[in-house]
């Protein structure tokens, strides 16, 4: 088995799940005993500032909004680029972050990009090669410019990606439009 650590998930049109429906889902954890990730696509309508109220006691000095990053219950976790606040590197240059005090010097303004998300999506030993085997998901290389591209738009942007990258498989690259779905 080839870990998808890094990797986003893309939902396919046909995955039944509602929770994942439309969504990008990057991986941070695939091995044997199951697999980890967050949902980059699922902003809600909670503000970081409005959710550091109730659990911090300092300031906080950025916007954004909470992501949900699944339906399953966990700590809030950031994706973020700086280094010195790292506990796991995913892809070069991006981090995780759960601890509290990394957590806090992030939304007190540090200059580095960052993602706060609440809950976490889990799969058990078996279960996403299952979904992957009967399509459910297909999968491309995360990148830092994508992740913290615009949420509105990812799932599409990413699918439209993937398609291109099938299709210059059995195109001619010299013939092929630079937007296929135009054709």
């Amino acid at each position: 088995m080839d870990s998808l650590r890094g990797q986003f998930l893309v939902a396919s049109p046909h995955l039944p799940d509602p929770h994942f429906s439309r969504s990008v889902v990057l991986m941070l954890q695939h091995n044997s005993s199951g697999a980890v990730g967050v949902v980059l696509n699922r902003p809600t309508d909670n503000t970081i500032g409005d959710l550091w109220q109730h659990v911090g006691d300092e300031s906080c000095t950025v916007e954004g909004f909470v992501h949900a990053g699944g339906p399953v219950a966990g700590p809030l976790m950031a994706l973020h680029t700086n280094r010195s606040l790292a506990e796991t590197e995913i892809l070069p240059g991006l981090f995780v972050a759960t601890d509290r005090d990394a957590l806090t010097q992030l939304v007190q303004g540090t200059p580095d990009r960052f993602r706060l998300f609440s809950g976490y999506a889990g799969w058990s030993a078996g279960q996403l090669e299952d979904e992957l085997q009967a399509g459910g998901w297909l999968t491309s290389p995360a990148t830092q410019s994508r992740l913290f591209s615009d949420a509105e738009h990812l799932w599409k942007r990413t699918l439209d990606d993937i398609g291109v990258e099938i299709l210059s498989t059995v195109v001619d690259r010299k013939v092929m439009p630079p937007d296929p779905s135009l054709n």
